[in-house]
């Protein structure tokens, strides 16, 4: 059993007042996934303007909280604490049986290619694993949020979000339920996705096991769950409008993780963000 602390702070920065400001966050860890138990958490708003927040779960399971505000002079930062154990010994995460994880979506849409994997390695999890792992070289900035699992394959480079778009897909076809994962992983730097397949479990239940084809692994205790979905799109940890007549905002953020008996490992991601007077704005 360990436990981890991770902290993340969210910055966006505007060169002009903007309006309209509606921000989704799909960064709390539920209240249990299989062995991952929530400890605390707790999201923190700061800014020079009145914002008004709203949680709910989505309906996946996921938490969201929903940020709002009219007018948004030039920042707004959150910062996001939790804190969960993990135990990689207890039962498997059950899952209600669920066709939208065996259908495919726009982001994992087969097409020959895909198809042609999955007649390859058949409807093994730890082959599909494997043979995806195999089709790639990781390389950070040449894909995108929008980037489906046919061009990531065609391209043979990306990210994690490639890689476990391309095993849903290559999975789905070996009529293999799996949905897509987001969260950390203890030991790297910025957010991480994996996949969880779903088997048959007791009765009509299915049980959830992890795979991570960027690290062509099943996943274990330093893996910390997020959210789950049909692909990327459904589990976003960032997302949001606002008005601002052409006003192209800034982000940048930082993530902690660390063991509460350990020093934080600290990373930054396209700068350092920073923050005072926070006040909290929603617990659990």
């Amino acid at each position: 059993m360990t436990s981890f602390a991770l902290e993340q702070r969210i910055r966006y920065e505007y060169p002009a007042p903007v309006t309209n400001l509606r921000q989704r966050l799909m960064v709390l860890p539920p209240a249990r996934h299989g062995g991952q138990r929530r400890l605390s958490s707790s999201v923190v708003v700061d800014g020079p303007a009145k914002f008004r927040t709203r949680s709910s779960v989505d309906r996946f399971g996921n938490h969201v909280v929903r940020v709002t505000a009219r007018r948004v002079p030039g920042w707004v930062e959150f910062t996001v604490n939790s804190e969960v154990e993990t135990d990689d010994r207890l039962p498997l995460v059950g899952v209600r049986p669920d066709r939208r994880y065996l259908a495919p979506t726009p982001l994992t849409a087969p097409d020959t290619a895909l198809a042609a994997m999955s007649a390859e390695v058949g409807p093994e999890p730890a082959a599909i694993c494997s043979r995806v792992h195999a089709a790639f070289v990781y390389e950070y900035g040449v894909t995108g949020v929008s980037t489906t699992a046919r061009e990531a394959l065609a391209g043979a480079r990306g990210v994690c979000q490639d890689y476990a778009h391309v095993m849903l897909s290559v999975c789905r076809l070996a009529g293999i339920p799996a949905r897509y994962v987001s969260g950390h992983l203890v030991g790297e730097g910025g957010s991480h996705a994996w996949v969880e397949v779903l088997r048959p479990g007791r009765g009509a239940s299915w049980v959830a096991e992890g795979w991570d084809p960027t690290h062509a692994r099943p996943t274990d205790d330093r893996y910390v769950t997020i959210a789950v979905g049909r692909d990327y799109a459904d589990v976003a940890p960032l997302s949001g409008t606002y008005d601002g007549d052409g006003t192209a905002g800034t982000l940048t953020v930082s993530k902690r993780v660390w063991r509460p008996d350990r020093t934080p490992q600290h990373a930054v991601h396209d700068g350092v963000t920073a923050g005072k007077h926070l006040t909290p704005i929603f617990e659990v």
